[in-house]
């Protein structure tokens, strides 16, 4: 099956936006030090369209990442936002996206947004928890995200909300309780970054002065994998957890410490599988010598566990002498088929392990 859904990110960095925080360095994270011209936006969309095969049965979107859109130059907005909606209205285009601060909406804001056919907003929320905020350098408060958010509603658009965790001042019950009151404000999806130290920032001074220890890799996991489910349980998609890794990006270059991995999501979503097996096999009192799992494809390497931790667990503690793992994409999305020796089949998906676990 092919990929039916494409993004085509342009980059705007680190422009519309006043504030430094203390873990922000656009120029590292994104790769790019200088400014992109409609223009060149223009013949980026031409470009990466040209490659799309089928184009009028793939969903395809413009998504303007990197810098805070709606605090650009209103005419400097309107000149990148023409393009796009020359695009989407030829039907190429589906949807486009933006990012931007919470302190940066506005109903005129949202009025001049729609107008060019803006169909998703993401606002870095980062923390609920105001002290976070203001040890991290965001300039906004938790007020400011729930009235953007009220703005936000009253119109046509999909609502995405970024939270980080590990920030300055941060600890797990402000984690959680920014998750929960994400969670209150009803997005249409989420996006879950750990903080990171990079190069040339604040973060990277307190971080080398003792003032701020990062979250190690398996403290990240952990936390993550609660948070995801406790979003699975209030069926709100995740669409990301962790950085995506780049040229930039990745441990010992531009990262000099915190929880990075390239994989982050997938070994978050392996302790989830290691927990659920657990939870199965001790519910059901399974007993087979040999056993076979049952997963989807995009969920195999998730369920091994990174060496084969999951598969190893299961053998040691329950006595499974094989354990043969096995693609079905018939199954519902995080659903795990186990068939025993005998033929019986247990099941057991990650929704209702979260309304269980959480």
């Amino acid at each position: 099956m092919g990929k039916k859904h494409y993004i085509i990110p342009v980059f705007v960095p680190h422009k519309g936006c006043p504030f430094d925080c203390v873990f922000c360095n656009q120029k590292k994270i994104t790769g790019l030090t200088e400014d992109i011209t409609p223009q060149e936006v223009d013949v980026q969309i031409q470009e990466y369209l040209n490659t799309i095969n089928n184009l009028n049965q793939k969903h395809v979107e413009i998504a303007f990442f990197g810098g805070s859109f709606t605090g650009i130059e209103i005419e400097k907005q309107e000149k990148l936002l023409q393009i796009a909606s020359k695009w989407k209205k030829t039907g190429m285009i589906k949807d486009i996206r933006l990012s931007t601060r919470p302190d940066y909406i506005k109903e005129s804001i949202l009025e001049r947004l729609v107008t060019y056919g803006v169909s998703i907003i993401e606002l870095g929320v980062q923390s609920m928890n105001d002290e976070v905020l203001i040890k991290s350098g965001r300039g906004h408060t938790a007020e400011d995200v729930v009235n953007a958010v009220k703005i936000i509603k009253q119109f046509p658009v999909k609502l995405g909300l970024q939270m980080m965790i590990g920030l300055p001042g941060d600890n797990k019950r402000k984690i959680n309780d920014t998750a929960d009151k994400l969670i209150d404000l009803s997005p249409d999806f989420v996006r879950i970054y750990p903080t990171l130290v990079v190069r040339d920032t604040y973060l990277e001074k307190m971080y080398l002065q003792g003032k701020y220890r990062a979250l190690s890799l398996e403290d990240a996991i952990s936390i993550c994998k609660n948070l995801l489910l406790k979003f699975l349980k209030a069926e709100i998609p995740v669409i990301r957890v962790g950085l995506q890794p780049t040229e930039n990006i990745l441990l010992g270059r531009e990262v000099i410490a915190g929880p990075f991995h390239p994989s982050f999501r997938q070994l978050v979503e392996a302790e989830i599988f290691k927990e659920m097996l657990d939870y199965l096999f001790l519910k059901e009192n399974i007993k087979s010598l040999w056993i076979e799992m049952q997963v989807m494809d995009r969920y195999i390497s998730s369920l091994v566990g990174q060496k084969k931790a999951n598969v190893n667990f299961i053998k040691n503690k329950y006595d499974i002498k094989k354990i043969k793992i096995m693609k079905n994409n018939n199954l519902k999305d995080g659903e795990i088929h186990i068939i025993t020796t005998s033929g019986e089949i247990f099941k057991i998906d990650m929704k209702k392990y979260a309304d269980n676990a959480i």
